[in-house]
């Protein structure tokens, strides 16, 4: 092969592996060659991990896709409970698929679908054509009592090979679960490693962890460690295959929520989101570097970057896992935590775990450091009630675009315009749509400025139980670079 060809099918497998699917078309036309182009996904996949074991637990799934220019006119999208794919013992011997848990009919109108009981499904989703572009799936349960009552949700994630988790636990107080979902028709191989306050933690439980093919595995931190510790670093690694990940944090005294995965580990991290009437804030990170971090904590408040007193600088050592509370680091203000390194070539990654309430009304949930909004990033299943949109330009002023989608019952789509002072967080009065029925979705869009990270915190009360979870907002992917050629691929040259 010539070189072009060979740059070119490198470049394709690598768009695969983030995409789940890309296509080269051969040019019409040999010409100059031409820097690459942004054209949508094709096709995505997401995993929803298995929600609530309780009987009283209530799970509703939103799906949305925004609309996208220059996307395909046809495709579908569908959500799956994965024991109807796959029989679970064979690679490849799937069986008839059953009636999808939730089949979206447009992109721009959020689709629901939802499930009872404790029996619930992992799901394994797929969005092909005009859906795939941005595609975002919102699994929200309700759990009224027990061990980790409140409101649990969690974006449902692409499959991917490397995890990072800060912020888990084996206090006794504590029953963490990391889901593996495998989407794809051979097993796929896991090692799960744990990293407390000195370092690893002994245990070969969690090595050569076997997900047979389309199915999930919870897996009971507490039973690969006997070791009772506050706060941990869980490591999910690939060895062959690839899973969705995500670990299901339950309190018995503290509710509890979905811990999403950190950004790759980075030497400067954002955690945006933190509730202006959070009561207590513990920050998490981990550096898989053999060098210990330095950190520079600051505070992006409305009015600025400000240092939370007594908790200037956060120093992580090599291969162990170090927090530190915040206590009520927003004191009645929006806020989001920026770390900065002495050193950037350390990497580093992060979470917050935040409570609001008092006394037996205490719920917790989790902020992970998390990528920039990029082009644009959507959160679904927002409500007339009880939902709040923060932005925040930690470096420089931006200008973003907030639309409001068109509701899952009726309404209409709504924009509006905000601008963003350097330093700053805001909970920005986000647009609803007109004449709204049902839940919407919220798709943030940098127009100018520097990067914009975001969070949204969706609060609601079940049986007389206060509950909220937060759902950071990354760049959703949905545009990938395609390079131009400047030949006929459908001849390949020795």
């Amino acid at each position: 092969m010539n070189r072009t060809t060979v740059s070119l099918i490198a470049g394709t497998a690598a768009l695969a592996a983030v995409t789940g699917f890309a296509t080269l078309s051969s040019p019409q036309a040999a010409g100059p060659s031409r820097t690459a182009a942004e054209l949508p996904v094709e096709r995505t996949s997401l995993l929803c991990p298995a929600p609530s074991t309780s009987d009283i637990a209530e799970t509703s799934y939103t799906s949305f896709t925004p609309v996208t220019k220059d996307a395909d006119s046809g495709g579908k999208a569908e959500l799956q409970a994965a024991a109807a794919q796959s029989d679970g013992k064979s690679a490849g011997k799937s069986k008839k698929a059953g009636k999808p848990v939730l089949e979206p009919e447009e992109p721009g109108k959020p689709a629901t679908g939802d499930t009872s009981g404790g029996d619930a499904r992992a799901l394994v989703g797929t969005a092909e054509g005009k859906f795939a572009p941005g595609w975002t799936v919102q699994e929200t349960t309700e759990v009224a009592a027990g061990s980790g009552r409140g409101l649990q949700g969690v974006n449902c994630s692409a499959p991917d090979t490397e995890f990072w988790f800060p912020g888990a636990s084996t206090a006794a107080d504590r029953t963490d679960y990391v889901h593996l979902t495998n989407p794809d028709d051979s097993a796929a191989v896991v090692d799960i490693e744990l990293y407390g306050k000195d370092g690893a933690l002994d245990s070969t439980l969690g090595e050569g962890i076997t997900v047979a093919p389309h199915s999930s595995d919870p897996i009971l931190l507490s039973t690969l460690t006997e070791e009772k510790q506050e706060n941990l670093t869980v490591h999910v690694n690939v060895r062959s295959g690839r899973v969705g990940a995500a670990v299901q944090a339950l309190d018995d005294k503290l509710g509890g929520d979905w811990l999403a995965a950190s950004t790759d580990p980075s030497g400067s991290l954002v955690l945006p989101g933190i509730p202006k009437d959070a009561t207590a804030v513990r920050l998490v990170a981990f550096t898989p570097s053999d060098s210990d971090a330095d950190l520079k904590v600051q505070l992006a408040s409305p009015s600025g970057l400000i240092t939370p007193a007594g908790n200037e600088t956060l120093h992580v050592k090599a291969g162990m896992t170090t927090s530190a509370d915040l206590g009520d680091v927003t004191r009645g203000e929006a806020g989001s935590l920026v770390l900065t390194p002495t050193d950037a070539s350390v990497p580093v990654v992060a979470a917050l775990r935040v409570v609001r309430g008092k006394g037996d009304d205490q719920e917790t949930a989790f902020i992970p450091a998390t990528r920039p909004v990029g082009t644009r990033a959507t959160v679904a299943d927002n409500r007339a009630k009880g939902t709040t949109l923060s932005l925040t330009a930690p470096t420089r002023a931006a200008t973003v675009k907030v639309t409001a989608s068109a509701g899952s019952k009726g309404g209409e789509a709504v924009s509006k315009m905000f601008t963003l002072k350097a330093g700053t967080t805001e909970n920005v009065e986000a647009p609803t749509p007109t004449g709204l029925k049902g839940t919407y979705a919220l798709t943030v869009e940098r127009v100018s400025g520097g990067p914009v990270y975001g969070a949204r915190t969706l609060a609601a009360t079940a049986d007389g139980v206060p509950g909220f979870t937060i759902q950071t907002l990354p760049d959703d992917r949905g545009m990938v670079a395609v390079p131009e050629a400047d030949q006929d691929l459908s001849v390949l040259q020795k």
